[in-house]
């Protein structure tokens, strides 16, 4: 038994009690759309999955509480339970600790509400890079508390737009969905100037993306 697993177990039963407190409120919450036994389920796999890579475990029952509802969001819209009424876009990178949390912050930034936002990796790491919080603070925009996901089925079936960048194959490809890779520098370990441009030309593409979707959404204003 590896020491991470070990980690990962322990911290667990510590948490066992508030897990099950966060799997009541979300299955009140999902009531009529999931079971209690899947919500639960859902909980303790999102608990299990950041675990693996979190630095810090301070955290993770709040962190299990917002990846969980998101998932179990995703999960309700592509089995048709919900129906979301603004496009929906997941950014995909290796870590989720650079390029794919740059261009959510930025695509959050442009939508305003008016498209879902997600980020996720193949095999993400433990938190973001220092560089990429300093570089989108200088934009107004704290990312300190923004923690990397894992990449999961369910977020992919419920996106209608999926960029990957530098993940090769990870991600599943399902009919209906547009989908895109940006070739672009991986952040991680670059110079403070360099995460910059990268920051920028980022910036240039979700620009760009947000005026293609919103142009053919019905709640573009």
């Amino acid at each position: 038994m590896t020491e991470s697993f070990k980690k990962t177990v322990l911290g667990l039963q510590d948490n066992t009690e508030v897990l099950q407190r966060i799997g009541d409120r979300l299955a009140d919450r999902f009531a009529g759309i999931f079971a209690a036994e899947t919500v639960e389920r859902y909980v303790f796999e999102s608990y299990t999955a950041l675990a693996r890579t979190a630095k810090i475990s301070t955290y993770l029952p709040s962190t299990t509480e917002h990846f969980a509802t998101d998932r179990l969001n995703a999960l309700a819209k592509s089995k048709g339970a919900v129906e979301s009424e603004v496009p929906e876009v997941l950014f995909v990178c290796v870590q989720n600790s650079g390029r794919s949390q740059l261009a959510a912050a930025l695509l959050n930034v442009e939508a305003k509400g008016r498209i879902r936002v997600r980020s996720a990796g193949s095999l993400p790491a433990g938190a973001l890079d220092p560089n990429v919080i300093e570089a989108m603070a200088e934009m107004g925009l704290n990312l300190s508390n923004i923690y990397p996901k894992p990449l999961t089925d369910d977020v992919v079936r419920a996106s209608d737009v999926v960029i990957t960048m530098g993940c090769g194959d990870s991600c599943p490809i399902y009919p209906g969905k547009r989908y895109e890779d940006w070739n672009l520098t991986d952040p991680s370990g670059q110079p403070l100037e360099t995460v910059r441009i990268i920051r920028d030309e980022i910036h240039h593409r979700v620009r760009k993306l947000y005026a293609e979707l919103t142009a053919s959404s019905p709640c573009s204003p």
